[in-house]
């Protein structure tokens, strides 16, 4: 489905990224073909806003379809989405650590982390690592803490609406509020990006789309509110254009088009697209430290020729895959069935795809 496709694209996207931006094979790539190592060094991170949008859309989908939160104990869900979410995360910093030291036999590079002290395990595993200012175990990481972060504050602001009569009116106004003041204040501020408020415009705005375009009466009642958010939006870019907002922008009216025209779960039909969604997490838990036994394997013994380096930038993109794909398989799914919530409600929060 399409949403399929935005998973298995961001996540490739991602992964050229972390090669593109930690050589040093993709410095010798960069002379055969600068321009596109500079787009994929800086501008294909943007696929983040892609998993932002997207992690917000499913989440309402789980936890509020109809803008009602489900399940009666808010805290027993954040603690499955913490299982799931964190388990196979902390077995991925297990392997970084011992790909970390194996890449260091071969080389000295600024992408190899020190070797990590306990707190800063510790810091990592409880996702408080950016919080914390703790050094990266592995590139990408302080997007699952944000993860958390952003589902976490999602969840109480629907805990909260549940409080009173009009729940989902409540639930959609608390929401478009978090939104607005991320987009036109917390995301202008550098310092404010590690916590959820500088992302929740993103997340928000897909949880919105969401709730104003699941059915035929939440449009009925939600495309005016769905108008306002595009609108707010681009006020927000009018005051300060920011590439990351409209892009999240663009997606969530991508999203609204292929609900509403009913292309949602039908395009594009394709087995391949399906599973590099599935195993999209484990592929960008595991990225990092495979591409950098590869970078310092090549370093190592591949000689100083561009072209020999290149082929190794495309290998390390296959091992990437392949070590995603055996990692979601031995690891990720069967750490998923660790804990299977007895409540349905629990059940659908956790079960949407990342």
């Amino acid at each position: 489905m399409f949403i399929d496709l935005l998973k298995a694209v961001g996540s490739q996207l991602i992964v050229l990224h972390h090669l593109a931006f930690y050589g040093p094979m993709s410095d010798w790539t960069h002379r055969l073909a600068p321009d596109l190592v500079a787009w994929f060094s800086q501008d294909a991170r943007m696929a983040v806003q892609v998993f932002l949008v997207v992690a917000g859309f499913l989440a309402a989908r789980s936890l509020a379809p109809d803008g009602l939160l489900r399940g009666a104990s808010p805290l027993g869900q954040l603690g499955q989405r913490y299982v799931r979410t964190a388990l196979p995360y902390i077995a991925s910093l297990l392997v970084a650590v011992l790909c970390t030291e194996l890449a260091r036999r071969w080389m000295t590079h600024s992408s190899l982390s020190a070797p990590p002290g306990l707190w800063q395990f510790i810091s990592h595993a409880l996702l408080l690592h950016t919080l914390l200012d703790m050094e990266s175990l592995s590139a990408g990481v302080w997007y699952v803490a944000i993860d958390f972060q952003l589902y976490a504050l999602l969840l109480a602001l629907l805990w909260l609406a549940r409080r009173q009569h009009t729940a989902t009116a409540w639930a959609q106004a608390l929401v478009v509020i978090v939104v607005a003041a991320s987009l036109f204040h917390f995301n202008r501020e550098d310092d404010w990006d590690s916590w959820a408020l500088y992302f929740f415009g993103a997340y928000g705005l897909g949880a919105l789309t969401w709730w104003t375009t699941s059915n035929d009466a939440a449009w009925r009642h939600g495309r005016w509110l769905l108008g306002a958010l595009v609108a707010m939006a681009l006020a927000a870019l009018t005051i300060d254009f920011r590439e990351r907002i409209a892009l999240a922008l663009t997606v969530c009216v991508a999203l609204a088009c292929a609900q509403r025209q009913g292309w949602m779960f039908t395009w594009p039909r394709s087995r391949a697209v399906a599973y590099l969604s599935r195993i999209s997490y484990s592929v960008f838990l595991l990225n990092f430290p495979v591409a950098l036994v590869v970078n310092a394997w090549f370093t190592r013994y591949g000689g100083a020729d561009a072209g020999v380096q290149t082929g190794g930038v495309l290998l390390a993109w296959l091992a990437c895959n392949v070590a995603g794909a055996l990692f979601h398989h031995a690891v990720e799914q069967p750490l998923g069935r660790l804990w299977r919530p007895r409540d349905p409600a629990l059940a659908g929060a956790t079960l949407s795809a990342r």
